[in-house]
């Protein structure tokens, strides 16, 4: 029998119309924005100027704090200037502005295919290699690697967890990088395994797709310690915390840091972006998107530098089509509506989704019937319907005593609502005024 998590999860429909379809590399842009805050905790410090010429994989921002990332240029050419860029969240943010000449790289970085297994570095070593090149989590969060690796005195790492589950409806571009860079991949575990000294891990991959399966086991074969767990077809299991359930049994304490479990969780996009930095010298300035949508003329899945503008993918996967609704950043799920297309591809970019007129437009917000599906459906075993109220009614200590800080943002609770309510939406809003509320109480303390 498949495993999966035990609380709650909804079964949407997966639309994963660029399956199969071979990553294709995006042209190089004339210009460039590199957010300073492409990951959890501080942004980035820029340490060029106006006028300063780079190369691909030039430093250019330094991580403002212990939770942060290193940022490096995606191209070669100028800096033309350091000022605001709109955000996939529609919000200003300090971003380095490069202008492309030419395609320079960084001397030392191997571009070669040539697979490099074994790996003789120190644990210590690799972490640092890791944080050099800006390796944050692909899977949406972003967190910075290095201190997923590092986990505090208290806690032990027992196993590594891959995920590569990509349960979102439409996304692919984790399954089909494990079918065209499997033996990369592995060899990234190996060296989190070896980071953070543990003799196994596993690698949840959904029963939606068994070439991956398939092929990730072959190659999973030559490596000690390393086990592909199938996993039955069920949103979010690729929650951080609901995959460590599917997979170990254990559950995550209300608080509490997954690696209270025993485990370390990393995106298998990240496994592929360890063994370019530790094996190839090669920091994190490219990832690849899933371009997606029912009326798109060629939904793709494409390998893009860090600060292309997401028109120039959408560009090349046939064009805006004219019934374009909406366009997100991210999945049907949990990603966000996009105030425009010049909005740059970032570390956590996973997907663009265009979604049409029809499909954009929301069912009128009938009021709630106490049906309860959306308890049903929480994974974190919260009740959202009263969450939402207690947003809507500005009762924001409520929603702290209730929880609300353990929301996912998974968005089950507004799929399954017969009523339409924005759940979701109510919740992100709460969740982020709670979270002020105990910034605010931590800094006066």
């Amino acid at each position: 029998m498949l495993k999966t998590f035990s609380i709650g999860g909804v079964h949407p429909h997966e639309h994963k119309l660029s399956a199969h379809q071979a990553i294709v590399t995006a042209d190089i842009p004339q210009r460039v924005v590199v957010m300073l805050s492409q990951h959890i905790g501080a942004p980035a410090k820029p340490v060029v100027a106006k006028g300063d010429t780079v190369k691909v994989g030039t430093r250019i921002a330094e991580p403002g704090g212990f939770v942060s990332a290193a940022i490096h240029s995606p191209v070669s050419g100028k800096v033309v200037k350091i000022d605001a860029m709109t955000d996939a969240g529609g919000y200003p943010k300090p971003a380095i502005f490069i202008d492309v000449a030419g395609d320079e790289w960084e001397e030392g970085i191997d571009r070669t295919d040539t697979l490099i297994k074994g790996c003789t570095l120190a644990p210590e070593e690799i972490v640092q290699k890791i944080a050099d090149a800006g390796i944050v989590g692909m899977g949406g969060a972003c967190f910075p690697t290095q201190v997923k690796l590092t986990p505090p005195p208290s806690c032990k790492a027992e196993c590594i967890i891959i995920n590569a589950v990509e349960c979102e409806p439409y996304l692919t571009a984790d399954h089909q990088l494990m079918l065209e860079h499997g033996e990369e991949i592995m060899e990234g575990i190996a060296i989190l395994m070896k980071a953070v000294k543990v003799n196994k891990a596993f690698i949840g991959i959904e029963n939606n797709k068994p070439d991956a399966i398939k092929w990730m086991t072959k190659v999973a074969g030559s490596y000690a310690g390393i086990e592909v767990i199938p996993l039955k077809v069920k949103y979010p299991q690729g929650g951080e915390k609901q995959l460590i359930d599917a997979i170990t049994r254990r559950q995550v304490a209300a608080g509490a840091l997954p690696i209270s479990t025993g485990a370390v969780v990393q995106n298998v996009a990240t496994a592929y972006a360890v063994y370019q930095a530790v094996q190839k010298n090669k920091p994190l300035i490219e990832r690849v998107v899933t371009v997606t949508g029912k009326s798109l003329a060629k939904p793709s899945n494409i390998l893009a530098r860090i600060g292309t503008p997401i028109q120039q993918l959408i560009d090349q996967s046939g064009g805006q089509p004219e019934d374009t609704g909406k366009i997100i950043g991210g999945g049907p799920m949990m990603g966000k509506a996009l105030v425009n297309t010049e909005v740059p591809v970032t570390k956590g970019s996973s997907g663009i989704l265009i979604m049409s007129r029809k499909e954009a437009k929301r069912a009128a917000v009938q009021p709630c019937i106490r049906c309860a599906k959306c308890v049903g459906a929480c994974p974190m075993g919260l009740e959202p319907y009263l969450l939402a109220q207690l947003a809507e009614h500005v009762e924001f200590e409520r929603m702290e005593k209730e929880r609300i800080m353990d929301c996912i943002e998974c968005g089950s609770c507004q799929f399954t609502c017969p009523a339409s309510r924005p759940l979701l939406d109510y919740c992100r809003l709460g969740k982020s005024r709670v979270g002020a509320l105990i910034r605010a109480r931590q800094t006066k303390s």
